[in-house]
């Protein structure tokens, strides 16, 4: 028992002393800093730029998991780089997590998911709605009961379209609405495999392109063998999906975006090894914050972020020729396994990526007309 108690006490210094190994492509140009750095476990991020403002949401909390003291935090900036607090919101007596942002009409609508225990298994979506982005509604819920809907896009405007997960796993649903409140389901984007965190992006052509985490086994500690990224893809008026899949990652806290004829997203990495203990999604892991090229038959990871332990779920804007994305990280200095950074202390981060330089690394790595397997 003393040997065994030795070697649990060895592994984990080393976990606490690992050096940062995060690869970030040095043809990435990139700037990156902290926004948000008071000793809480900052999380669950996004980012919009809402008249001539930086809008950026996270949760605060004393750890990952679920607790009653978790808040979401408002915040605003003209240059992203000093922040204004707005407002914070919270669900007395219980978790809130996962913020998504979405400007409709004249309104800034934020959405969230309550969550009810320690585990993270948020079950309902609730949203607020503001005309000026200090005044706020009282959360109220969205009208689909137990569907998690995640960033709401349009290409005209005037029809949006959000894809949600169902709270207890398994299936995904694309949504329509014109107004941010009151969705209908317009198809079922994929059943099986403890469906999860899902996405999507519009390719050029009119097409929708969405991933989707699948667990096999939701919540599995060590993951799953058979993990991996979904791959959908569905022509308008998107009530028909086929479907691939990916193993280079298993692609969480998804944030897409089109840029120059690409969709790209940033979402969690887990590099290294996957044995018995390290298989995708294990919490025994590591994990980074990256960015990726998003095919319909393949994902190409293209670089890190500075990130490690617990992170990603990322926000995305689009503006001066920059990418300029929000994201969360344990220390940057480490390289702790998943488990250990959602019990630390956890930063929200800022970086800028110049868009010229995401596109000549994106053709280096996936020159266009190019082809990937399914399980590339």
């Amino acid at each position: 028992m003393l040997t065994l108690l030795l070697a649990v006490a060895a592994l984990v210094a080393y976990w606490m002393l690992r050096p940062n190994r995060a690869e970030i492509d040095p043809r990435l140009e990139l700037e990156t800093w902290t926004a948000v750095g008071d000793g809480l476990h900052n999380s669950n991020t996004d980012l919009i730029f809402w008249r001539d403002q930086f809008y950026l949401v996270h949760a605060a909390s004393p750890y990952h998991m679920g607790s009653a003291k978790c808040r979401l935090v408002l915040r605003r900036s003209r240059d992203a780089r000093q922040w204004q607090t707005v407002r914070e919101f919270n669900v007395p007596g219980q978790d809130i997590r996962d913020p998504k942002f979405a400007a409709i009409g004249n309104l800034l609508i934020l959405y969230a998911f309550p969550n009810a225990g320690f585990q993270a298994l948020p079950y309902r979506t609730v949203y607020s709605v503001s005309g000026d982005g200090d005044t706020w509604a009282p959360f109220a819920d969205i009208e689909q009961p137990g569907w998690l809907l995640w960033r709401p896009k349009s290409r005209d405007g005037v029809t949006w379209y959000v894809p949600a997960y169902w709270h207890q796993h398994g299936k995904s649903a694309l949504f329509s609405s014109t107004d941010g409140i009151a969705w209908t389901m317009v198809s079922m984007i994929n059943e099986g495999e403890a469906n999860d965190e899902t996405d999507f992006e519009f390719l050029a052509d009119g097409r929708i392109l969405s991933t989707a985490r699948l667990e096999v086994k939701a919540d599995s500690p060590f993951g799953h063998i058979e993990a991996s990224t979904l791959l959908a893809v569905a022509e308008p008026p998107y009530t028909q999906w086929s479907h691939q899949k990916s193993r280079v990652t298993r692609l969480d806290g998804p944030a897409l975006f089109a840029h120059a004829g690409r969709v790209f997203a940033v979402a969690r990495h887990q590099p290294g090894a996957r044995g018995p203990l390290t298989r995708l999604g294990s919490m025994l892991s590591r994990k980074r914050t990256s960015l990726y090229v998003v095919e319909p038959d393949r994902l190409i990871h293209l670089s890190d972020l500075p990130s490690a332990g617990d992170t990603s779920y990322a926000g995305v804007v689009l503006r001066d020729g920059s990418l300029w994305t929000s994201y969360y990280t344990s220390d940057i200095g480490r390289d702790y396994p998943w488990v250990i950074g959602m019990l630390l202390k956890s930063e929200i981060r800022m970086a800028r990526v110049g868009l010229d330089s995401l596109v000549r690394l994106a053709d280096a790595k996936a020159p266009p007309g190019s082809r990937g397997g399914s399980w590339r």
